[in-house]
């Protein structure tokens, strides 16, 4: 119901914009938009995402370039509302991919509720064939986040050169194996075993439990 919720918010509010700027400084079509394109995070702070969204990818000294963040520019570069304006959200195929692209994020915090780590298992599994690199790991949050706790990574690893924190990875997995189906699902259930374990240092939950709700889950 909240789902539904959302989406008939976002539709509405974009029925109501008459311009790109508008749209953009309705929370429902923010929430709807930077969730679905992996940017939930962003949500705190909406002054900042309108001004990201809106400058030009094509601009060398536009804010989402000097941002330099990969999540970012993907989403300024797919919708460009410096050159496509209000037309970039309101098209039907750009609308349903929005709502189908919430609606399966919202599924899947849902399926995190239930089985920690579950969520990012599954998006792993899908992305992994994509990494090509340790910068790429690092660059992404679900992957660092999936890796880092599988390896028994430290956060702290954060605060070191970048550098530092590529050899910590690459010292501990090779990354070509990224390409192989039956290595990725092997490393998804080692990650759900990892953050099974923390949920039940956390929560007091029956380990063996959970351990036996995580195996296959991604299978």
């Amino acid at each position: 119901p909240e789902t539904l919720r959302d989406i008939r918010a976002f539709t509405k509010a974009l029925g109501k914009a008459k311009t790109v700027d508008q749209a953009l400084s309705d929370p429902a079509v923010l929430k709807v938009l930077l969730t679905a394109n992996g940017l939930a995070d962003q949500l705190a702070y909406p002054a900042l995402a309108k001004k990201v969204l809106l400058s030009d990818p094509a601009d060398s000294k536009s804010l989402v370039n000097r941002l330099g963040n990969a999540r970012w520019s993907s989403a300024v570069k797919a919708f460009d509302f410096a050159k496509n304006g209000l037309a970039a959200l309101t098209s039907p195929t750009v609308v349903k991919t929005l709502t189908d692209g919430y609606t399966e994020v919202a599924w899947r915090n849902g399926l995190e509720k239930k089985t920690p780590g579950l969520a990012d298992a599954i998006d792993f599994r899908e992305r992994a064939r994509t990494i090509t690199s340790a910068i790429a790991v690092l660059g992404d949050p679900v992957m660092r986040r999936v890796v880092t706790i599988t390896l028994s990574i430290p956060k702290q690893i954060a605060f070191q050169e970048i550098d530092a924190q590529e050899r910590a990875i690459t010292a501990r997995l090779d990354i070509k194996k990224l390409q192989d189906p039956k290595f990725v699902d092997g490393f998804s259930q080692r990650y759900l075993l990892e953050a099974a374990k923390t949920a039940a240092s956390t929560t007091g939950t029956d380990l063996s439990a959970l351990a036996v709700q995580a195996r296959g889950l991604v299978v």
